[in-house]
């Protein structure tokens, strides 16, 4: 059981969510503070849990842990950059400009781009060597899912190639003085992560097909960018110790998924770290793990859940009784979101209902859950580089055709920035949720931080069309109106019976009731508890997943469904029928 060795200046750890990048990432920068060099942990994950795994509340400024001398950490907060970053563009206006313009200029900084482009000026700064970065050693980022992660990671090479071909000073993010005068700062990120002396990248992975493809997937785009130092860290690792069915089958599954594993994923080199059964949480988890002769914490005392028989099937019977409308299941990267999706498509389609099953996640696995035709049923994706194509087309075709080669030219120029794969994304999720008017549409949607972003660009987003196109097409008029109406909208919130996933989606729901959108239920997905195992070792597991199934039904949610870890994969058809209207769960209401 061994951890990435860390050598470089920086490490990034980056996969699919839930593969435990916190985790590693956290058990790593405690064991080069330990090995007495000075250490940075950053979080540029919307949704990071860095305080709770290191128990100390931390900020965006590096905050020493307790008891880890040498290290310290902080959270780039991107809801935080960004009112920082539009205070510093519009803050030297004020009582200059009339209040008009000052509104105007707040309203151009409002957008979803702007929290990306301001959470980025934080990490570049850090990337670059600038900021707090020069007290330390090393500087370890617990990157967001991957997604998110190589968004961020190909945002220098994006904005670096838009400012040095801009000519005309404006952006949609309105005038450009505020990123030209960090040209030089991309630029030296830009040159860190290329350079394999100064940074590695860490692709965490469990041993599952979807997680070990996606991290091949961001191997090779990785690749492409220039990043060519990269380590496989195999997480979660179960080697059955019983002739227990649930053990045989997950150690069966997890050799299964290993040997499969792409060529090139499999060439890269690797570290291995087993099942743990209390997870990675707090500092004496931390020191139990990095020393197997430390006493770990203290177990949950033994406790059983009830489960009754339908898991979701109730759920689908009531989603089903509104004839048409749309389903989004969101939570935390990994918890089981388009598996989840997929079974509540395949039920309604086998019910003889028109059902469209989309994605809005970067990642895209729908493919990998449903690989088999079913009648009625049609999946798509929203492609982003598709979306960019079909909206810039559209712009020139309309905005652009009265236009003197002048005003075209820096229409084009504009149409370059990063910002135009947002709002073409966007566009092509309102039409895809317009056709929940007369069918059923389920929406796989991205992990949360990413998901929040897109939902909040409703309200800023006819400011931007308008800019570009003098026109807001009816489904983006009609599409917060519709994510708020209950009998239009019923959101499934995914989670896993763990501390991480089930505190995320109480923060997620929580910014859903904030935007108006009520949570229809919560799924609790792959309990082992539920599961009926009498291994020693996933039993403990069950155990430690009771007091968070409780609270969720206790606390947090007012309709919950309880689904039971399966020793069969729930990819196909049948399997996944079998998900949504089988055993293993219980459906609870207050």
């Amino acid at each position: 059981m061994t951890l990435p060795a860390i050598e470089t200046r920086f490490a990034f750890f980056t996969g699919k969510g839930g593969v435990g990048k916190t985790s590693l990432a956290c058990a790593s920068a405690v064991q080069l503070a330990e090995a007495g060099h000075r250490v940075l942990l950053v979080s540029t994950d919307p949704a990071s849990n860095l305080d709770e795994v290191l128990e100390t509340p931390l900020t965006g400024t590096p905050t020493p842990v307790a008891g880890v001398p040498g290290l310290s950490a902080l959270n780039v907060d991107p809801e935080a950059a960004a009112a920082a970053y539009r205070e510093r563009m519009v803050g030297p206006y004020r009582g200059v400009l009339p209040a008009a313009a000052i509104r105007s200029m707040e309203e151009q900084f409002s957008g979803g781009c702007t929290v990306e482009i301001a959470a980025f000026d934080a990490f570049a700064e850090l990337l670059a060597g600038h900021a707090f970065a020069a007290d330390f050693d090393h500087v370890v980022f617990d990157t967001a899912p991957t997604g998110h992660t190589l968004r961020l990671l190909s945002l220098p090479s994006a904005w670096s190639d838009f400012l040095a071909t801009n000519t005309t000073g404006t952006s949609c993010l309105g005038p450009l003085a505020g990123l030209e005068k960090n040209q030089a700062t991309y630029a030296a990120a830009v040159r860190s992560l290329a350079e394999p002396a100064s940074t590695t990248v860490v692709l965490v992975a469990r041993p599952d097909r979807s997680a070990l493809r996606e991290a091949e997937r961001t191997r090779h785009e990785l690749a492409e960018l220039g990043v060519r130092r990269q380590v496989l860290a195999l997480n979660g690792v179960y080697r059955a110790g019983s002739d227990d069915a649930v053990a045989l089958a997950m150690a069966g599954r997890h050799a299964q998924a290993m040997a499969d594993m792409p060529a090139a994923l499999a060439a890269l080199p690797r570290t291995t770290t087993g099942f743990i059964p209390r997870g990675l949480v707090g500092l004496d988890a931390l020191r139990a793990f990095l020393h197997p002769g430390v006493a770990a914490p203290a177990g949950v005392p033994e406790v059983d859940i009830d489960a009754a028989d339908e898991g979701l099937a109730s759920i689908v019977a009531d989603i089903e009784a509104a004839g048409h409308g749309l389903v989004m299941t969101m939570g935390k990267g990994g918890v089981g979101k388009t598996t989840v999706a997929a079974a509540v498509a395949v039920a309604l389609a086998r019910r003889g209902h028109r059902v469209v099953l989309s994605t809005t996640d970067p990642a895209a696995h729908l493919a990998w859950a449903l690989d088999e035709a079913v009648e009625h049923l049609s999946v798509e994706r929203i492609d982003p580089v598709a979306e960019v194509g079909r909206y810039r087309d559209e712009v020139l075709r309309t905005a652009g055709a009265g236009l003197d080669a002048q005003a075209r030219a820096m229409l084009e120029e504009d149409l370059r920035s990063p910002c135009t794969e947002e709002i073409a994304v966007f566009r092509a999720f309102a039409q895809t949720v317009d056709k929940a008017r007369d069918a059923f549409v389920v929406l796989d949607t991205a992990p949360t931080g990413h998901t929040i972003l897109l939902m909040d660009s409703a309200e800023a987003y006819h400011r931007e069309v308008s800019r570009t196109q003098g026109d807001t097409p009816e489904s983006v008029r009609q599409l917060l109106p519709r994510l708020r109406d209950p009998a239009f909208t019923r959101v499934l919130i995914v989670t896993l019976a763990e501390a991480t996933p089930v505190h995320e989606a109480e923060r997620l729901q929580a910014d859903l009731r904030r935007a108006g959108i009520e949570p229809f239920a919560w799924v609790i997905n792959q309990s082992l508890l539920a599961s009926g195992t009498h291994d020693p070792v996933l039993r403990q597991r069950g155990v430690y997943e009771a007091p968070y199934i409780r609270h969720v039904r206790s606390v947090s949610a007012r309709r919950s469904a309880l689904i039971a870890w399966r020793g069969e994969a729930p990819v196909g058809a049948s399997a996944l029928q079998a998900l949504a209207s089988g055993a293993g769960g219980e459906v609870v209401r207050w």
